[in-house]
C-alpha cells in the first residue's frame, strides 16, 4: 500500500517541482521618498543608480542615490547641482548636472569632466546624457525648454563639439538620446515631441515620428522595441510603424527612464512623486 502511495503522490511531486520551476518572480520593489529624481542607470550587477535633482535651482543639494539588489538605499553621490541624466562607461558614471557634465568614480567621489568654459557655446540646459561604444559622450541641451536647444559630442579627450544646434529648426529643446550605431543618434524633442534620427557626423536629422509630448527618456529593448516617456502627459509610449502607441498612463511626471539589467523591466522616475517604479515589459 505504502508503494501504491508513493507511486500516486509521485506526479504530484514532479508538478509541484515544475510550477516552482516556472512561478514568476516578483516585480522589483518601488523605491519612494526621493527628491525630484530625474534618470536612473542599472548596472550589469542590478545596482540602480539614480540621480535627485533636490530643489530645483539650489546648488549643492543635488545627489545620486545607490539601490542595491536587496533593495538597501545609499547616498552614493552629493553636493550637485541639478542633476539630471545618467549613464554608465566602464566603472564610472557621468551625470548632466546644468551647466556641466560630472565623472563620477566607483567610490562616489567625483569631478568635473565638461567645465562651462569649455563648451563652444554657453550651455543652458544640459539635461540627458548618452555614450557611444567607444566612451564618446552626448548631451543634450534643451535650451529655454521651447528653443535655443543643442546637442554636444564630449569627445574621450575631453575637446567639447556641437553635433546640432537651433539653426537647425528641427533642434528646438533636444532631451532623450539613444545611440544607435553606426554613427547615428535617436533623439526626441521636449517641446515638438518628434523623434528624430541624428546623423553624428553631420548633425542631419531625420523625423522618425511624432507625438511624444514631453519627450524625455528613450529606451531600446534587447528585441528591438523603443520606448520614450513623456514628462508633460505622464505616460509611456512604443514607437510603432513609425507612431506613438500609448504603453502606459497614470505616470505622473515620467522622466528619464532606462532598462533593467535583464532587460526585463523600465525603471522610471516619477519626478514629481519622488518615486522610482519598475514597468515590466511583456
Amino acid at each position: 500500500m505504502k508503494t501504491l502511495i508513493a507511486l500516486l503522490a509521485l506526479p504530484i511531486l514532479v508538478l509541484l517541482s515544475a510550477t516552482s520551476v516556472i512561478a514568476k518572480e516578483p516585480v522589483p520593489t518601488n523605491i519612494k521618498g526621493l527628491k525630484s529624481p530625474e534618470s536612473v542607470v542599472q548596472d550589469k550587477d542590478g545596482i540602480t543608480y539614480i540621480t535627485e535633482i533636490g530643489e530645483f535651482d539650489k546648488d549643492g543639494d543635488g545627489q545620486i542615490t545607490k539601490v542595491d539588489k536587496k533593495g538597501n538605499i545609499t547616498v552614493f553621490a552629493k553636493g550637485m547641482d541639478d542633476p539630471k541624466g545618467i549613464v554608465m562607461v566602464g566603472k564610472n558614471l557621468y551625470v548632466a548636472d546644468k551647466t556641466r557634465v560630472l565623472e563620477v568614480n566607483p567610490d562616489g567621489t567625483w569631478q568635473v569632466y565638461g567645465a562651462q568654459m569649455a563648451f563652444p557655446s554657453t550651455p543652458v540646459f544640459l539635461n540627458d546624457i548618452e555614450a557611444d561604444k567607444l566612451g564618446n559622450l552626448y548631451v543634450s541641451d534643451s535650451g529655454s525648454l521651447k528653443d535655443g536647444g543643442q546637442i554636444y559630442k564630449i569627445a574621450k579627450d575631453g575637446i567639447i563639439t556641437i553635433i546640432a544646434d537651433s539653426k537647425n529648426p528641427d533642434i528646438l529643446a533636444p532631451n532623450g538620446l539613444l545611440f544607435e550605431g553606426r554613427n547615428q543618434m535617436l533623439s526626441v524633442d521636449f517641446e515638438s515631441g518628434i523623434l528624430y534620427r541624428v546623423n553624428l557626423a553631420n548633425g542631419a536629422t531625420t523625423k522618425v515620428a511624432d507625438g511624444f509630448g514631453g519627450g524625455d527618456g528613450i529606451v531600446k529593448t534587447k528585441s528591438g522595441k523603443v520606448y520614450i516617456s513623456d514628462w508633460k502627459n505622464g505616460v509611456i509610449n512604443q514607437l510603432s510603424g513609425g507612431k506613438a502607441r500609448l504603453f502606459q498612463s497614470g505616470l505622473t511626471s515620467a522622466a528619464d527612464m532606462a532598462l533593467s539589467a535583464d532587460g526585463k523591466y523600465l525603471i522610471v522616475p516619477l519626478m514629481k512623486l519622488g518615486e522610482v517604479i519598475f514597468i515590466e515589459l511583456k
